[in-house]
């Protein structure tokens, strides 16, 4: 297909904040019927969430799916472990890294490409207390310098 359909459902807006992100993989994600539903309403949150490797396989723990109100006895357990589908070499690709160097696997956003749900999954290293003042600072300058330019152009 030449143009894909997105539409974003959630974003772990913490996860840029606490991490420094060096790239990030899109996986689909393995779901019941009533996490569906609840996903298209946007119940979602990425509170404490992460990924990790077992037996060759990828998860997404403590990622939060609220149940569905309409869904009784059938409904799914909120902060269930779920899977996650990628390709087998990217999986020992990401193995290698976290071994080797310490890297986390941190979900960055879920999003309906197509009509499937996928999530981004970034590799990142935790950023120190230091780090995260510096790019507070970064951040409150270029927001000074553009407000200087906007008044400018006035």
């Amino acid at each position: 297909m030449d143009s894909d359909y997105i539409k974003l459902i959630a974003t772990n807006k913490k996860a840029r904040h606490n991490y420094l992100i060096e790239s990030e993989f899109e996986a689909g994600i393995v779901l019941v019927g009533s996490e569906v539903k609840s996903i298209r309403e946007g119940k979602v949150s990425f509170q404490d969430s992460y990924a990790d490797i077992k037996n060759g396989e990828l998860f997404l723990r403590q990622l939060h799916i609220t149940p569905y109100k309409y869904a009784y006895y059938t409904n799914h357990e909120a902060l269930r472990t779920r899977k996650l589908l990628l390709h087998r070499y990217e999986i020992k690709k990401l193995l290698g890294k976290i071994k080797e160097r310490g890297y986390t696997l941190v979900p960055l956003k879920i999003y309906f490409k197509n009509d499937k749900i996928k999530v981004l999954i970034g590799l990142g290293k935790g950023k120190k207390l230091f780090d995260k003042r510096e790019t507070i600072k970064k951040k409150d300058m270029k927001r000074d310098l553009d407000r200087e330019r906007k008044k400018q152009s006035f």
